[in-house]
């Protein structure tokens, strides 16, 4: 695997890819937000106070309706930070998350062994919670939380009234819920609402500044002030108010504004590329995206499909797709497909058909 991958890497660099934006070098990149500075008369922060660090957090807030936007330098520190301090507020360290959530399976536990959060499985496998998912963990709890999407479910969207229901379901048992909002940016254009309308069923919503914005880093939580204050001291405590955010602050705004429109139409591609891929012989998940990311599922062990994709950047110039990787289905494997800029730019017709003969189809 490792000769692949190091294949796949030297062919790659040179090649035009269909799935990912065009690289940037760090030179380019800091020249475009210096540039936006510069014209926006943006002032530094200090320690997370003033100038583009508070321009960002009251746009952000407004955005998403609520009153108060905290900025953490990392998505992992913003929600552990927010749910601990729901927590704290409710007396119980019991946290009801999906089992698949991006807490349980890439922050090395960090819940549990560095807040001492309690986890308790709101949904299990490849679904969306529900309230009757809500009411079926009984006791009391200090916070629930949904993410939105769920990316390793092929990033699921809960319906619309699910969502609602389980909204109310939470206020009534007096639960802070909580949104993984990472890609919440994305998210609305399934449900044809705005961010505030989605932001509005949660008590707290975390968004990032990278996925789907394009910047370098950064995280912010949008809720109540007096969350926010308590936001502000958990991220003290966490090693997480540094010196200056005002690069990724500054990053963040740049994203808000040359993509936040973008994104309906990212999906709408993903809809069409997801057709034409089954008519080729793949199969994805969902059936229909529900943003521009999903899964593609093609026929193959990932030696033989990865030595193809390889063979085929190689020949053609054009990383049709990224490697492939097991799946719990024998026979099988997947990859998974992001379709902002550049892909929007090619017929997905020809994509479906490129993808196909990468893998050998």
């Amino acid at each position: 695997m490792n000769d692949v991958l190091d294949r796949f890497r030297a062919a790659s660099a040179s090649a035009d890819w269909i799935f990912h934006r065009p690289p940037s070098t760090p030179a380019a990149m800091l020249r475009g937000l210096a540039d936006f500075a510069g014209t926006n008369d943006l002032a530094w922060d200090r320690y997370g106070e003033r100038g583009a660090v508070a321009q960002l957090e009251g746009e952000v807030a407004e955005l998403l309706g609520k009153p108060s936007a905290v900025m953490f330098p990392s998505g992992v520190m913003a929600q552990q930070a927010t749910l601990r301090a729901w927590c704290d507020r409710a007396g119980s360290r019991r946290v009801a998350l999906p089992d698949l959530s991006h807490l349980v399976h890439h922050e090395q536990d960090g819940p549990r062994r560095v807040l001492g959060l309690e986890l308790e499985w709101l949904t299990t496998g490849r679904r969306t919670p529900t309230a009757d998912d809500l009411d079926a963990i009984g006791g009391r709890l200090g916070a629930a939380m949904v993410e939105l999407p769920l990316r390793d479910a092929g990033c699921l969207l809960p319906p619309w009234d699910d969502l609602v229901a389980l909204s109310a379901a939470a206020r009534e048992r007096s639960v802070s819920l909580h949104a993984d909002g990472a890609r919440v940016w994305e998210s609305v254009a399934y449900w044809d609402r705005s961010l505030a309308e989605v932001a509005g069923l949660f008590d707290s919503v975390y968004v990032s500044l990278y996925k789907g914005l394009g910047g370098s880093s950064g995280a912010l939580v949008v809720c109540p002030e007096d969350l926010a204050g308590e936001l502000r001291t958990w991220r003290q405590r966490m090693g997480g108010t540094i010196f200056s955010m005002t690069a990724a602050a500054v990053g963040g705004l740049v994203g808000l504004r040359e993509h936040l429109g973008r994104f309906g139409d990212y999906r709408a591609w993903a809809v069409r590329l997801a057709a034409e891929l089954r008519a080729q012989g793949f199969r994805t998940f969902p059936e229909e995206p529900h943003i521009g990311t999903f899964l593609a599922y093609a026929p193959g062990t990932v030696d033989e499909v990865n030595e193809r994709v390889v063979g085929f950047v190689e020949q053609r110039g054009v990383v049709a797709c990224g490697l492939w990787r097991e799946t719990d289905v024998p026979g099988w494997v997947e990859t998974e497909l992001t379709c902002y800029e550049p892909a929007i730019r090619h017929d997905p017709a020809e994509v479906a058909v490129w993808m196909a003969e990468a893998v050998g189809f």
